[in-house]
Parts: structure tokens; C-alpha cells; sequence
């Protein structure tokens, strides 16, 4: 089984837009009189403060991509792999700007990470994707101990309330980890479809292919977990979306954050005291 992801970029990775070196230079992560910015909510804003940690900055990765032809075999169930490796190597793309926003501000982390796809009516086949999230701090502990095992800011699509749980319980995220699979689903001959009508019946070709297609997901994104040395994965999710390479070629997407324990010095966040509140609304 062929695996694609890491290190499959070019050498665009590397190319930081310089428009946003000036709001990032106004940021609370850049300058000590600079503001903070960030999608939490206020809820999720003090949460994260009695978490131990402080948000620096909303950042942001993009990359615009040209996705790529494949013609796949009418009735055959297989695996796109032009197009599987054009979906992993643009969110990576997006992904790595993000991050390099996050380090630029000497974060810690990014919390609330989302990944987006937004198409223009300038091309059907060039779609834009979109990585952001919460650039964020420690403001306690020994200074880096919340960035992964190779020194990078940890990456992480959990709420500000799933990370104060998460550090409470002595862990801490360690990436957003994804594993995609383009697949094309076989069509049925005519004589298939004739033979099975008005009969209740599994359809076996159907179940096959969506199963190999959602286990290659699957297996790809427990892949870079491991590469990332995490002790595991929360929230995992499967999306299924068509985009544009018509009904029969899905892309199986699964995510979740890799988490690693941290050691009883490093755990900061400690459970907030439940508090009565009485409303004087009449």
C-alpha cells in the first residue's frame, strides 16, 4: 500500500507570503504592545487562560492547487493516487505556512485547527486550501514543554474547553494528523443493474471499495501518528466529499489530534471550581 504525505511537498513549502508579515508584526506574539487575535470564543478565552496559556495570534496557511487528471478503469474499484497525493500535498502546504505563522509569533502551539477547500469560478479544477487556527503560549512551566518531541509548536483541532480537559488529564496535543484515499468507486454494467432490481440485496462491489477506501484513510493517519511519536489520537473523524471529479471518485478524509502524556512537573491546568450563578432577570 502505497503511503503519501510527508515529504511528498515541493519546494513551494518553503515560499511565506509576505503580506502577512505586517499584521503578524502587530500581534501580541511579535510585539510586547501588539494585541492578541485570535477565533476563540470567550468562553474558550478564559478557559485557555486557567489552562496555563495565552493566545498570540490568528494564523493563517494557504495554497492554491491545480488538481491533476486521472482516468480510472470504468468497473473497477481502485484507489486514485494522482489525486490522493494532490489533496495530501496541498493541505500540507497550507499546513506548513500555518505552522510557520505559529513559530514566526514564538508559539507554543495552535489550537481549533480547521481545514477548509474553497473553489472559484476561475477553475473548476483549481481549488484553495485553507489551514488556520489560534497561535498560542505556555505563560508557566519550563519553557518549550508543550512543543512536540522534535521542538516544532503542537498542532491540534481540539476547542479551548477539549484542551484544558486534555491537560488536566496530563496530555498534551502533539499534531493534527490526517490520512486521505481518492478513490474511484466501480460502476455497475446494465445487465448488473437489471438483475438486481426490485430485489433487497448488499451491494458487494459498493461495500468493498468504500471499505478499502475509508481503511486506507484510517491507516495513513495512524501512520503519521506514529511518526509524530504521539501515544495516540482523539476525535478522530472520516469526512466524505466529492469535489470535482464527478460521482464516482470520493475522497475518504480522516483526522484527529495526536496527543503524548506529559510528565507530573509539566501538568499545569487543575479543574475550575463549580460556581452557583442566580440570575436577577424577572
Amino acid at each position: 500500500m502505497p503511503l503519501f504525505g510527508k515529504g511528498n511537498t515541493d519546494a513551494g513549502a518553503t515560499w511565506e507570503p509576505e503580506a502577512a508579515d505586517g499584521r503578524l508584526a502587530h500581534t501580541a506574539g511579535a510585539d510586547p504592545a501588539g494585541v492578541f487575535t485570535s477565533d476563540l470564543s470567550v468562553s474558550e478565552y478564559v478557559l485557555l487562560g486557567e489552562a496555563g496559556f495565552e493566545p498570540l495570534g490568528f494564523v493563517v496557511g494557504s495554497s492554491i492547487y491545480h488538481i491533476g487528471i486521472q482516468v480510472a478503469r470504468w468497473g473497477q474499484n481502485q484507489e486514485l493516487g494522482v489525486l490522493t497525493q494532490a489533496m495530501y500535498s496541498a493541505r500540507e502546504l497550507a499546513m506548513n505556512r500555518m505552522r510557520s505563522e505559529a513559530e514566526h509569533l514564538g508559539a507554543d502551539g495552535i489550537v481549533g485547527v480547521n481545514l477548509g477547500i474553497q473553489a472559484y469560478v476561475w477553475g473548476q479544477d483549481v481549488l484553495e486550501f485553507i489551514a488556520t487556527g489560534t497561535a498560542v503560549r505556555a505563560t508557566a512551566g519550563q519553557p518549550g514543554s508543550h512543543r512536540t518531541p522534535d521542538g516544532h509548536p503542537f498542532t491540534s483541532d481540539v476547542s479551548a474547553q477539549d484542551f484544558f480537559r486534555l491537560l488536566a488529564g496530563g496530555a498534551v496535543p502533539v499534531a493534527f494528523v490526517l490520512g486521505t484515499c481518492v478513490y474511484h468507486i466501480a460502476h455497475q454494467s446494465a445487465l448488473q443493474a437489471l438483475r438486481q432490481a426490485g430485489q433487497n440485496q448488499e451491494m458487494t462491489m459498493f461495500t468493498q471499495g468504500i471499505y478499502e477506501a475509508r481503511e486506507l484513510a484510517l491507516t495513513r493517519m495512524q501512520v503519521e501518528a506514529t511518526d509524530a511519536r504521539s501515544s495516540g489520537i482523539v476525535g478522530v473523524g472520516v469526512s466524505v466529499q466529492n469535489h470535482v471529479w464527478g460521482e464516482h471518485a470520493t475522497e475518504f478524509l480522516a483526522t484527529g489530534t495526536a496527543i503524548r502524556r506529559l510528565s507530573d512537573e509539566q501538568r499545569q491546568a487543575k479543574p475550575p471550581t463549580p460556581t452557583f450563578t442566580l440570575g436577577l432577570d424577572l
